[in-house]
């Protein structure tokens, strides 16, 4: 069932928002060569911590970090570890949620370490545009598969792909709820989109083919092909005023 969310409702995961959004600020400041994903996941739950709030994903189905941190054609749950280092021309993919007075945040970014080739960069870019292009679709009598088709079509025109396996999510009390968000779809299909709607938005885009592969730890998920993939994700809501981006904050990108 869809849980649908009232002013107030929103109000507090504005603020599980904003720490999430900031955890990834955190992130984004200490990213460089030779630093371990351990070490970012560390920051982050501190971050976390220290504003009264407990990181969405540390124990979550049984996952062992406070954050998802995956590299290059890792795709998605990668596991910080002390033995993953960054190296020049990496990207790192950063995904953070933070539990705050009964609601979650949900968001993700991908990160260049030092210079990335042109086909990195681009990738990046065209990710986290597909997220705006979906953004977009999110309006009162639409339909899920707006934003789906959306997200498809704006990457599809540079060649890249849009992860099927995995999908985004409503988010309020618990982390992942009712409905599936995929990145790609048909206009016009899937549940309605009404007011008090909570989504996390979340492109997980490929450079070569969607289909993915999971490895033998049970968490990680890699392109199947070996080719980069990129994610980008905010937690919105669709309101009366339109829509709110509760993730988003002044990071520079």
């Amino acid at each position: 069932m869809i849980q649908i969310k009232n002013s107030g409702q929103i109000a507090l995961m504005r603020e599980a928002g904003r720490i999430t959004g900031e955890a990834l600020i955190v992130a984004r400041d200490h990213i460089r060569e030779g630093v371990s994903t351990k070490y970012l996941d560390t920051l982050i739950r501190q971050h976390i911590e220290g504003r009264g709030a407990k990181p969405s994903f540390l124990g979550l189905y049984g996952f062992p970090g406070s954050a998802c941190i995956s590299i290059n054609d890792e795709v998605i749950h990668g596991i910080p570890s002390e033995h993953r280092v960054l190296h020049e021309g990496d990207i790192v993919k950063i995904d953070v949620g933070a539990f705050y007075q009964g609601y979650h945040g949900d968001s993700a970014r991908t990160f260049a370490v030092g210079r990335v080739s042109d086909e990195a960069a681009a990738l990046i870019a065209a990710t986290k545009q597909s997220f705006y292009e979906g953004l977009a679709a999110m309006q009162v009598g639409n339909r899920i598969g707006d934003i789906g088709h959306a997200i498809e079509s704006y990457v599809k025109g540079f060649g890249f792909s849009a992860v099927r396996k995995y999908v985004g999510h409503g988010v309020g009390r618990a982390v992942h709820e009712a409905p599936d968000v995929p990145n790609y779809g048909t206009p016009g299909r899937g549940p309605r989109l009404c007011e008090g709607m909570v989504l996390a938005i979340e492109p997980m885009i490929n450079q070569g083919t969607f289909e993915v592969r999971e490895l033998s730890d049970g968490w990680t998920v890699k392109t199947a092909d070996g080719a980069l993939s990129a994610h980008y994700e905010n937690t919105v809501a669709l309101t009366s005023d339109g829509v709110i981006n509760l993730t988003e904050v002044e990071i520079g990108e």
